[in-house]
């Protein structure tokens, strides 16, 4: 932390520094010169002494007033009640501290921006960043907002200027997708493949001007004579989908670090199709956050060697090179993972909305190229905010990529859906 601030300072930042500690990290000390501060929820008495006494002639900063939190797959939609939320930033007013609202307005993790927590156990964000904020997700006014409104205009004993009016949401008719491209015959249209002795996670593949790839999915491609016990050593970062000649045999997670292996004649393929499901964003775990397969499988003890690699970081680039290929009307059972594309048309200007994908299984949805976030049944998380501005007046493009199951169509509601809520 003085590395940061002498490198700060030495490149002419002459501005306040601060550092920013919850509960935990408060008692782990501060950095001579810059202002310490506080990240809370509700009102903890003893931080607030405890800062007021190792800096008594200091300004009490909350950095983070925390409104609410954010939310990962497989959990619930956090709420923090708007009452108590308004009664902490009352009773920090009165005794003179200053404030931060983490979040005011969250926003959305559109495309794979979506961080992680790392403790207890690795869990990935969802699309939205509502954050149950004072602003919702859309920009929408909620009581939050309305309370702490009333209560900073009687604060400052001011009247406050007038609301900016909210952009109109819509439902429109639901999209069709009609047409199918499998996984497997995109694949001409990724980055040149990579070969490699040993398996090469995806910050470190030769692509993007040898900047290697960021986001996305990475596949793995290794021949296999014999089946068997396959273990990751929780060496897939983060979740991989495991095909034998392009059949799924399983996934590897987190929590699962081991597959079966079919027997069968005669060498195949074994592929395995990697999600960087988000980097942990804070914390000590952040100096591990390589993506993809960052080191050995094994085959009934044997480590897998000579990868086809493929770059798959889904780029508005990619996405829209797709236009050149052999999309085919949707069959009976069409085959996973694979891309799904229709039309949704906007007649007249177009409003924002938000996008429900119920009989679907995982995956992510581009809108005229777009990348709006993931979806997953696993919730919390039912519906992705789609912006008017995202959309076209007439038709507009739709194409998901799903993992393993599809309804072949789109809905699109007025209003959000995060899912069943807990109080915290």
């Amino acid at each position: 932390m003085s590395f940061i601030k002498e490198a700060l300072q030495e490149r002419g930042i002459s501005e306040a520094l601060l550092t920013s500690d919850n509960h935990e990290g408060l008692k782990h000390g501060g950095v001579k010169g810059a202002l310490r501060t506080l990240n809370l929820q509700k009102m903890k008495h003893d931080d607030i002494k405890y800062l007021e006494a190792v800096q008594p002639n200091s300004p009490v900063l909350v950095m983070e007033l925390w409104t609410g939190r954010c939310d990962g797959w497989g959990g619930l939609h956090h709420s923090f009640a708007a009452e108590d939320l308004v009664s902490v930033v009352r009773e920090m007013l009165r005794r003179g501290m200053s404030i931060n609202l983490y979040m005011f307005y969250g926003g959305t993790n559109f495309g794979f921006m979506n961080g992680a927590l790392a403790n207890p156990s690795y869990k990935a964000l969802v699309t939205s960043y509502d954050y149950d904020a004072p602003l919702s997700e859309a920009g929408d006014y909620t009581p939050k907002y309305h309370l702490l409104r009333d209560l900073f205009s009687n604060f400052n004993k001011e009247i406050l200027p007038e609301m900016p009016g909210l952009r109109w949401k819509e439902q429109y008719e639901a999209a069709i997708l009609f047409q199918h491209l499998s996984l497997w015959d995109a694949l001409p249209f990724t980055h040149e493949p990579f070969r490699a002795q040993f398996p090469v996670n995806m910050e470190s593949l030769p692509v993007n001007n040898g900047n290697g790839q960021a986001y996305g999915y990475t596949l793995y491609e290794t021949s296999i004579t014999r089946g068997g016990s396959l273990k990751s050593g929780g060496n897939v970062q983060d979740r991989a989908l495991v095909f034998v000649n392009q059949s799924f045999i399983g996934s590897f997670h987190h929590r699962n670090l081991e597959l079966a292996v079919p027997d069968g004649k005669g060498k195949r393929t074994l592929s395995l199709l990697v999600e960087n499901c988000g980097r942990v964003h804070s914390g000590k775990e952040m100096d591990n956050q390589r993506k993809g397969i960052v080191g050995d499988i094994l085959l009934n003890r044997t480590p897998l060697r000579d990868f086809t690699i493929y770059s798959l970081d889904m780029t508005p680039a990619f996405i829209n090179s797709l236009y050149r290929a052999n999309w085919k009307t949707v069959p009976s059972k069409p085959s996973f993972p694979g891309f799904f594309q229709g039309r949704l048309f906007v007649n007249g200007y177009p409003s924002d909305t938000f996008m429900k994908l119920p009989g679907w299984s995982k995956g992510v949805v581009f809108v005229n190229g777009q990348n709006i976030g993931r979806y997953w049944d696993a919730g919390p998380q039912q519906a992705l905010f789609l912006p008017g501005p995202f959309l076209n007046s007439g038709m507009n493009q739709v194409i998901v990529f799903e993992e393993a199951e599809a309804d072949l169509k789109t809905q699109f509601e007025d209003s959000p859906d995060l899912g069943m809520t807990v109080d915290i």
